[in-house]
């Protein structure tokens, strides 16, 4: 079966570096931070494009500690999306905060700026936006908003390594971008892993501090912290995958294009992709009528797909206290009733790719 993702190519063909990696943590025992873990954050700012990056121990930690770099706490609201993944609004929940969500575009799929300043009160500190799919959200139009009303632009970057806004990386264009590393992600570690990067050096002073317990200097603790470091041996895996990354980059945009133009079977709607951003196809996502069904004829042809995400986070029931209801959020309600996500992976061969194309083409949700 062709799968949705199929990490084991990519560690087949790349084993030695890897392994040479883990083995020169392990020589030094630098398991926790330490030196391969404090490369990788160099080398993962100069990609981004910023002055410094602080890895963490994962994708939901670096937004939980963004948010408290940015004093967001008990009484404070912050937008997030209402269509992306709920560790989004974790972060904030973490703090004690409200998340407040705002719907997606009908089109790009991506934070509704109209939306974002609807629902904007006295209580507003910020709002974070998520480049999901690996699309970037309308960081401008976000950020006019923003600035309109003295709020702070948090990226939520975990899907999006490597993508491009009006010719910079995202993770440079907000007060801080929050980075996951989760198996699977366009850069990926071989476990867990994060990263927050900003060209603010006080907000990542703190994000130091935050992630080491609280300290600076062993057991002499500044606040209440936690145990939130990236860990040596992630770091050096990171710093290989880095290596590739503008490699399997091009691939997800070839493939990804590849999709766009040659699904021409109408029953789908696939996402818009503005001229002032380029995208890194971190998942393929379309809209079918009955995404069970289309999944299991993909299956019956040999050909994993999934679904993210089958609930907006509006209407999870963690959040159900905030008294969310069906019609809050439509465009993306539609979207998780309606989406299916297709498999794309750097390694995946062009045959591979035009079988997924041939199928989408021929599938009829009456066969």
């Amino acid at each position: 079966m062709l799968k949705r993702i199929d990490l084991t190519r990519d560690y087949d063909k790349h084993k030695s570096e890897y392994m040479e990696a883990i083995e020169a943590v392990c020589r030094e025992t630098a398991f926790s931070g330490g030196k391969y873990a404090d490369r990788f954050d160099r080398e993962f700012a100069d990609y981004i494009g910023v002055k410094h990056a602080s890895g963490v121990n994962n994708g939901t930690s670096a937004l939980h500690l963004a948010m408290l770099t940015l004093g967001v706490g008990e009484g404070d609201e912050v937008i997030v999306p209402a269509n992306t993944y709920v560790a989004t609004a974790w972060g904030v929940s973490y703090t004690k905060a409200t998340p407040v969500f705002a719907d997606c575009t009908p089109d790009t799929w991506e934070l509704d700026p109209e939306d974002t300043e609807r629902k904007l009160t006295d209580k507003t500190k910020g709002i974070i936006g998520v480049h999901l799919y690996g699309q970037p959200f309308e960081f401008n139009k976000i950020k006019d908003i923003a600035d309109r009303h003295g709020l702070f632009v948090v990226e939520d970057c975990a899907q999006a390594h490597g993508a491009v806004y009006e010719g910079r990386k995202v993770g440079s264009l907000g007060e801080m971008g929050c980075f996951s590393f989760y198996p699977g992600k366009n850069l990926y570690a071989f476990g867990e892993g994060g990263s927050v990067t900003s060209d603010n050096e006080k907000y990542i002073d703190k994000i130091e501090v935050y992630k080491n317990q609280g300290c600076r200097e062993r057991y002499y603790h500044e606040v209440i912290g936690y145990n939130m470091r990236l860990e040596g041996l992630q770091g050096a895996v990171l710093s290989v995958g880095l290596k590739h990354l503008d490699e399997w980059t091009a691939r997800r945009r070839e493939i990804g294009r590849r999709y766009l133009k040659e699904i021409t079977n109408p029953i789908f709607t696939m996402q818009s992709h503005p001229d002032n951003t380029d995208p890194v196809f971190h998942l393929f996502e379309v809209m079918v009528p009955d995404p069970e069904d289309f999944l299991k004829y993909m299956a019956e042809h040999d050909v994993e797909c999934n679904r993210h995400y089958p609930a907006p986070c509006h209407l999870q029931q963690a959040y159900r206290h905030l008294g969310y209801k069906e019609g809050d959020c439509p465009n993306a309600e539609r979207l998780a009733t309606h989406c299916a996500t297709l498999p794309l992976f750097p390694e995946m061969t062009d045959e591979e790719a035009g079988l997924v194309i041939r199928l989408c083409n021929g599938y009829n949700p009456a066969h």
